[in-house]
This record gives C-alpha cells, structure tokens and sequence, in this order.
C-alpha cells in the first residue's frame, strides 16, 4: 500500500446511529478512510447536546464523529426514506443502532435494502441482539453492564462495600463499537473473495459477556478458594498499584522494597503460599509504598522490573510523556475551535489510520451528498430544503436552514 493511503478508502458507510456504540464504530471507519455519511434526524444526534459544551458545540459529539460527512433527512416522510434507501445503494456498509424493529418499519432494514443490493454489509448494534425474548427491550450501557453479571462480578471483587458501584464509564458501549467495526472489516473481506453480502448483529449484551473471561468460567466452575487481586496501595500523595505476577516479579519486588527475607518467608516462598497469604503480601507492601511518593514507588519498582504504576488522572494520563510521544491523541476542530480526541488505539507503519480533522455541522454535507451521490438537480435540493424533507447547513448565515 502507497504510503498515506488509508485502507478503507473507497469504502462508504451509511450511517443512521446516534448516542455512542454506532458512531464509535463509524468513527473507527472513517479513521481509517472510509466515507462515512452520517444521516442524522432533522433536530441532529441526540449527542450534540452532551457537555462539555463550547459555544453551543459538544466536543463529546465531536470525539465520536470526526471525519465524518453529516446530512439532516426526515425518515418519517416518504421522500426522507426515499432518500435513505437511494443512498444505501451507494454505499458498501450500512450501520445503525436502533432498536429491533425500526428499521423495518422504516423499510430500511437488510431484507429490504439487500434484495436490491445482495453484496451489502449490514451492521446492527443493539442492546440484546435482534433475536431472542429481551430483543425488544431498551438497553444502554449501564443497563447491559448490571444485566450482563458485570457489575456484579466487579462488586463481588470489593470489600467492605454494600452494593454494586455507580456506573459513568460506558464499557459496553465502546466494546460493542470495537466488536462491529471488526466483524465489517471481516465482512468485507468476505465480500471481496466470494461476493456475497452480510447481515451482522452485534449485541452490546453478548459483547460484555465476551469481556468476562476468568467470571465465564468461574461461574461453571467455582473454585474453591478466591483467586487473589491487584489493590492499590497507598502511597504518600497518592496511590499506586503493583502487579509481581510471576516469581521472578516477586523477587525483583522483594529486592527492590529492601525485603530479600520475603523470598524465604514460607508465607511469600511459593506462588502458592503467596495466592493464599495474598492480603498480607500486599500489606507488607504497602508499608513500603507508604512512606514513598507515588513516583518514586513507580520508578523504583519499574527499574527493577516489576510492574507498577501510579494512579493517574485522565488529565494527567493525555499530557503523560508515553502517550504525547506516541501521538496517542490528535487534535480536531468543530465550529468552536480545536480539541483533542484519541486516535485509533492502533498504528499503521505508513501513518494512513488517524482521527480525522473536522467535526460536521448538522446537515453542512446534505446539499452535496445529494448533488453528487445521488445526482440531484440544484431546483430537487431546494425543494426538499423547502418542504423540510431535508436540513442544509448555511454556511454563508452559520445556521441550518430549513
């Protein structure tokens, strides 16, 4: 592949999501260089209002819809799924995320658009799947995270803790993302070397129980004694959190703490004694860690060969050297500005796979998405424009005009 071109490229996704599973997984494929078109509602995705907000511009939206093309269409109106349907036959993948059911209602759903277009690759995140007797019911992310035995297992790791802990980090949602932006990679090159469409359904559900690797098989096959943990520990500013995972980590620990007596302490000799004596290992620890800032806990323990790490701030992580080093993050820019998002959490040697500059205004690529996908006149677009079938951007006024 020539250097710089991205892998995707010639690729376009139609894409009908909205909140965070769906666009993520767009997103991921617009990073790598597909075309994706972002057919939003007239009123625009509901995640354009999500703070933190900047001149009335969400960078929330933004780190989940950069590089991508936004046009503003009615699906209600018979013309606005006309539109969607005309576009879908113009495009390689089609991706959403409602729920079962809609689409069809729509008549944009795979049956529909595949017995026109039988090579297409058809992407449908939900909550449970588009089968089964729990299809049909709403589901978000913190609702998957409590269903899918995952806050469970995660309370069942704490102690002294009564109840299940407040969820604000949406796990499935990402995961979900990921799962389908590989399956219609996989698809596509099913397409490619026997021609043939695809139908995928990716359950934010299935996706979470897939993440619990060691509780799958725990809960078949409970073992007789808790398996031990990583803690944090505290250190003098702070917390740190140590991982001696194999012996020769635990006898690089045991020097490095100034504890060379642990290597002979029957508790500590064996991995054995040391998975039952656990607690107290990371006790003794821990009255090392204690009279130590986080750093210098980190930078001893590093240098010797154990892995450590202090407990970072999402801030703090960003601006760390790693990260800045690897250009972990790139910058975007919407209607207020710039901003950092990460990029793709995978490097191409050619540097072809990075987040994309711009963040689309609602509706700003309608009138071209029309005019040159689909071939319409200037006098076909105004009037869509005029019925309300459709939202352009203007540019000229900054404002949507309908």
């Amino acid at each position: 592949m020539n250097s710089g071109v991205k892998p995707l490229s010639g690729i376009r996704v139609l894409d009908f999501t909205s909140m965070i599973a769906g666009p993520y997984c767009s997103r991921l494929l617009a990073d790598s260089g597909a075309e994706v078109l972002k057919l939003e509602g007239l009123s625009g995705d509901h995640m354009r209002a999500g703070k933190p907000l900047r001149d009335g511009h969400s960078t929330y939206f933004g780190h989940l819809n950069c590089g991508k093309r936004s046009l503003a269409v009615d699906l209600k109106s018979a013309e606005g799924r006309s539109i969607a349907v005309d576009l879908a036959a113009q495009s390689d993948v089609v991706l959403e995320n409602y729920r079962p059911s809609v689409m069809k209602r729509l008549g944009l759903d795979y049956a529909s658009l595949a017995s026109t277009h039988p090579d297409l690759i058809y992407c449908a995140i939900s909550g449970f799947g588009q089968t089964g007797p729990r299809s049909g019911q709403p589901a978000y992310a913190p609702i998957v995270h409590a269903a899918s035995g995952f806050d469970h297992a995660h309370f069942g790791y704490q102690d002294g803790v009564d109840r299940p802990a407040k969820t604000g980090i949406f796990v499935a949602d990402v995961l979900a993302a990921v799962y389908a932006f590989s399956a219609i990679q996989t698809a596509l090159v099913g397409r490619l070397r026997y021609g043939s469409g695809q139908f995928i359904d990716v359950a934010l559900m299935d996706s979470m129980i897939n993440l619990l690797v060691y509780e799958c098989q725990e809960a078949q096959f409970p073992s007789a004694t808790r398996r031990h943990l990583y803690v944090p520990l505290r250190a003098k500013d702070g917390f740190v959190i140590v991982a001696p995972v194999n012996p020769r980590n635990f006898e690089q620990m045991a020097d490095a703490t100034g504890n060379p007596a642990w290597k002979s302490d029957p508790r500590f000799k064996t991995g054995e004694a040391r998975s039952a004596h656990w607690s107290e290992l990371m006790d003794e620890v821990e009255a090392w860690t204690r009279v130590r800032s986080a750093r210098e806990c980190e930078n001893t323990l590093m240098a010797a060969g154990v892995p450590c790490s202090r407990y970072l701030t999402v801030a703090d992580a960003i601006a760390d050297p790693q990260v800045t080093s690897r250009g972990t993050m790139a910058t975007v820019e919407d209607g207020a500005g710039t901003f950092l998002v990460p990029n793709p959490p995978f490097k191409f040697s050619d540097g072809s796979v990075t987040a994309q500059r711009r963040v689309p205004t609602l509706g700003e690529d309608t009138r071209a998405v029309l005019q040159d996908i689909l071939k319409m006149s200037p006098m076909k677009i105004d009037t869509l424009v005029s019925n309300g079938v459709v939202w352009q951007f203007n540019a000229a006024v900054g404002q949507t005009a309908s």
